[in-house]
């Protein structure tokens, strides 16, 4: 799929940017150009230490923004492949900027798909969130919006060569503003507060992200929402398993978060199909039934109401394991906890 080809990453200075462009780079040495699109300069400047254009010829860096459309137009001239990771994520900074988000995530989503429909892209992956399911959060809302407006755009694509697609999965192990970091850096303070002690949540490591992506790059129809089949953990294990001397205070849920998160609603299970690794959640206004997609691509309906949660989930992290994960993917030193 990749080989020979021209990909653009949007948000490609962020940590799954980064990680996609090592693999790539590693997977596919044949690449004809690798853009990282994205607004920071200083985030290119320190990324192109790591990957300079002397060692890596095929890459780009480019400055821009996806809110601004002449931008990304000019930015996908001679490009292939897409994959969409630029989005303002944070929820507290939503929901006290809530236009600023929107602007960014629904806007520059519409931006890049009519782009992307004016040039001669034909595979497009767009990140997405478990926020996204029965969002309760505006960050949440935005990004349904852009999985909305990704999935439908296969509708008016013509006859162009365009697929585009969308995956969704629960939070990073390690990511930036996430769980692990913080209980890690809090961990010296002897303190590790707990939100709720019911808390659940999915677990994906980020190669494990991007080999999604790559994976549905090879096998999207087109208007897809890809889901994958991911443990889940409890807040307290990993309390647990960072800092087991610390204290563990309860101090309640923030705005906008839910105890348990949420990638199929049961809403969406008579349009899912489990694909074995993955689930696939068919747009409702498609081209494809959830048995003529079955037909042609394999797969079994799930049962009507199944919902995939963190807190039902069947496989479930142990502290142990959680701690083996945290020191392969996040810090070493957490093994020694």
């Amino acid at each position: 799929m990749l080989s020979k080809r021209s990909i653009l990453i949007t948000g490609g200075t962020g940590s799954f940017g980064k990680a996609f462009v090592k693999t790539v780079l590693e997977r596919y040495p044949d690449l004809q150009r690798l853009v990282i699109f994205s607004r920071d300069e200083l985030k290119q400047f320190e990324m192109e230490q790591q990957f300079p254009r002397s060692k890596y010829p095929c890459i780009r860096y480019f400055i821009g923004d996806i809110r601004d459309a002449d931008r990304i137009r000019r930015a996908l001239e001679g490009i292939d492949v897409v994959i969409h990771a630029a989005a303002l994520k944070q929820v507290p900074a939503a929901e006290y900027n809530p236009f600023e988000c929107i602007k960014t995530n629904i806007l520059g989503a519409q931006n890049l798909i009519e782009a992307c429909l004016d040039s001669k892209v034909s595979r497009v992956v767009a990140l997405s969130t478990d926020k996204a399911a029965a969002p309760i959060n505006l960050y949440g809302a935005t990004k349904l919006c852009s999985d909305k407006l990704f999935t439908a755009a296969n509708n008016i694509k013509g006859n162009r060569d365009l697929r585009l697609s969308v995956v969704r999965y629960g939070n990073v192990m390690g990511s930036r503003g996430s769980v692990i970091p913080f209980f890690l850096e809090r961990r010296k303070t002897g303190v590790l507060p707990i939100t709720d002690p019911e808390m659940t949540r999915f677990n994906i490591s980020l190669q494990e992200g991007v080999d999604m992506v790559l994976w549905a790059l090879e096998n999207a129809q087109g208007g897809e929402i890809f889901v994958p089949k991911i443990p889940s953990y409890r807040i307290t294990d990993v309390a647990e398993a960072i800092g087991p001397e610390c204290e563990h205070p309860v101090v309640g849920i923030r705005p906008g978060e839910k105890i348990h998160e949420e990638m199929i609603t049961a809403s969406d299970s008579f349009n899912t199909v489990d694909l074995g690794k993955y689930f696939a959640i068919l747009p409702a206004a498609g081209e494809h039934t959830t048995e003529s997609y079955c037909a042609a691509h394999g797969g079994e309906p799930v049962k009507p109401g199944y919902a995939y949660d963190s807190g039902t989930n069947t496989d479930f992290l142990s502290v142990a394991q959680l701690r083996e994960l945290i020191a392969k993917h996040v810090s070493p030193e957490a093994g020694r906890a």
